[in-house]
């Protein structure tokens, strides 16, 4: 499992609260990720992420969207992690709650 390799790169990068859920107590702006896919072969595991940043504002949404972007590529620094491929990032706001957010999609190699 990468996911607890993510986690705690995300929250030591990052000045926001980081999870797979949404936290429990408001937050202005946080992070949140989940495994949308994945692939085996030769014992190397392809996963593919969705990570979601959230903010008051579509600017601060892609403030901290540009800096997941920039943390989950320095994953490749672990000797768990094979490579770090940023599939596409855009405007994803959430309609229902009205919270701004961008999402970025990832494919990380990793065993």
């Amino acid at each position: 499992m990468i996911e607890p390799l993510i986690v705690e790169h995300l929250s030591d990068k990052l000045s926001v609260f980081v999870g797979l859920e949404h936290p429990d107590e408001k937050q202005d702006s946080y992070v949140v990720f989940e495994k949308t896919g994945s692939t085996r072969s030769n014992h190397l595991i392809g996963s593919m992420f969705a990570f979601q940043s959230y903010a008051n504002s579509k600017f601060e949404a892609s403030v901290l969207n540009q800096k997941v972007i920039d943390a989950i590529l320095s994953l490749e620094h672990f000797n768990r992690v094979v490579s770090v491929k940023l599939n596409s990032d855009y405007d994803f706001t959430d309609t229902e709650t009205k919270r701004y957010r961008y999402q970025a999609v990832f494919l990380i190699k990793h065993y």
